[in-house]
């Protein structure tokens, strides 16, 4: 009985030493994949594209965007827009610059190896602007006798505006660093500078301007190529 007691303890010693090396010596996980961090820069296409089929509009965009963590990403955009108003009523022209910044989150779960996403954005969008009022048409009630033509060809420089902005949007990577990005954009107005005896048409990066609502809307579509930095688990 002693022997077998003896025997039993050894048996269970090295079951145990066994069961502690399996357990040392246990496989990685070797699915989880590093993910690329670095600074990606772009165009806006539609903006040369509309400048191109439309005389009275130019305007160009860049954007860029860096990896902050796994789904967040600091982003910005910075562009210039000239728009052209020649109707029966009111001739003027918009000109300026604006800049945009924020954050976007990406809500996408890639499959392993891809890098694209399906995100909503969040910008501060500031802008500086002028107004040139070149004509108006005066109005009177008997529209048999239209109203005299005024000329005026007065300029209203150094005007700003601020907005707060919502986008909505997806990135895909079509090559090896390179992506599309197409997104709608939801403006709220939160302040703007109105010329003297005259107003806001079209502000440069908020889009058209009306008296009935504080909101604006816009769209984007762009390429993109990512200059990687680093890399790193998540």
């Amino acid at each position: 009985m002693k022997t077998k007691a003896i025997l039993l303890s050894i048996i269970s010693i090295v079951c145990a030493s066994f069961t502690t090396m399996a357990q040392e010596t246990e496989p990685v996980d070797t699915l989880q994949t590093k993910i690329k961090h670095g600074l990606r820069l772009g165009l806006d296409a539609a903006k040369p594209l509309r400048s191109l089929i439309d005389n009275d509009y130019s305007g160009f965009q860049v954007l860029a965007d860096f990896r902050y963590n796994k789904n967040m990403y600091l982003a910005a955009e910075l562009g210039s827009e000239t728009k052209k108003y020649y109707e029966q009523n009111l001739n003027a022209i918009t000109s300026g610059s604006y800049a945009k910044i924020g954050v976007n989150f990406n809500s996408h779960k890639n499959w392993l190896g891809l890098h694209n996403s399906i995100y909503t954005g969040l910008r501060y969008g500031f802008a500086t602007y002028s107004q040139e009022l070149l004509a108006y048409r005066v109005y009177i009630i008997d529209q048999n006798f239209p109203g005299n033509t005024v000329l005026v060809n007065q300029k209203f420089s150094g005007l700003k505006a601020h907005w707060l902005e919502l986008q909505l949007g997806f990135k895909s990577e079509i090559a090896k660093n390179l992506y599309i990005d197409l997104h709608f954009e939801l403006k709220r107005k939160l302040e703007a500078d109105l010329p003297d005896g005259f107003g806001n048409i079209y502000i440069p990066g908020f889009n058209q301007v009306n008296d009935f609502s504080e909101f604006g809307v816009g769209y984007g579509y762009s390429l993109s190529y990512l200059i990687p930095l680093f890399e790193k688990y998540p």
